[in-house]
């Protein structure tokens, strides 16, 4: 359903480097009807998935430690993040994006995978969205190190660490990914997995 208040878009690409960062300009109309021009920016990456790899059996959940250049310059004195598998979906469907960046990224090959909800991640400045999964895995499924694709540069370290442990380094501040903990927080919600193990 489009917007009836907004009308006159305008969009002014200010850099195609990485990603795509546009300006957009348009007419907004207030609530007592008249309209106003308004500029924003907005960052498109592309859309994601993210996924919280869990084993109910042992009690233990798969996570991956990577540097994040953005967090090193925001305070965040090492730059190395504690975060669920995750990727650009690059024109795959969801499902086989995750699929192929669990596999990528953590040496697991799952098959499995259930979709649990989707969200804009900061849609004040960017465009996308993320689908975030979950999937059960086992040991007889590592069928490599991991530690992301050759040609990305990713220096990916694969965790595996007991669901209550991962549950504690977020309320202690360890794990500060948006993703991760809302899907720790959806697993705890759901008794996805035990954290008493």
């Amino acid at each position: 359903m489009k917007n009836g208040k907004i009308k006159n878009v305008k969009k002014e690409v200010l850099s195609d480097n990485w990603y795509t960062l546009n300006k957009y300009t348009y007419n907004y109309q207030k609530e007592d009807g008249s309209w106003e021009i308004h500029e924003r920016e907005a960052y498109d990456r592309g859309n994601g998935a993210a996924i919280l790899l869990y084993n109910k059996l042992k009690g233990t959940v798969i996570l991956t430690r990577q540097f994040r250049m953005p967090t090193y310059v925001n305070g965040n004195e090492t730059g190395m993040m504690i975060e669920v598998c995750a990727g650009l979906l690059d024109g795959d469907h969801p499902e086989e994006c995750i699929r192929k960046e669990v596999e990528e990224e953590t040496g697991y090959k799952v098959h499995d995978v259930k979709k649990v909800f989707e969200c804009y991640m900061s849609p004040g400045s960017v465009t996308e969205i993320l689908y975030f999964f979950i999937g059960a895995y086992e040991e007889k499924m590592k069928i490599s190190e991991g530690g992301g694709a050759e040609d990305e540069t990713e220096n990916i370290e694969v965790l595996e660490l007991s669901f209550q442990k991962a549950l504690d380094m977020m309320n202690s501040g360890e794990i500060r990914d948006a993703k991760t903990i809302m899907l720790l927080q959806y697993a705890a919600l759901h008794g996805t997995i035990s954290s008493k193990q």
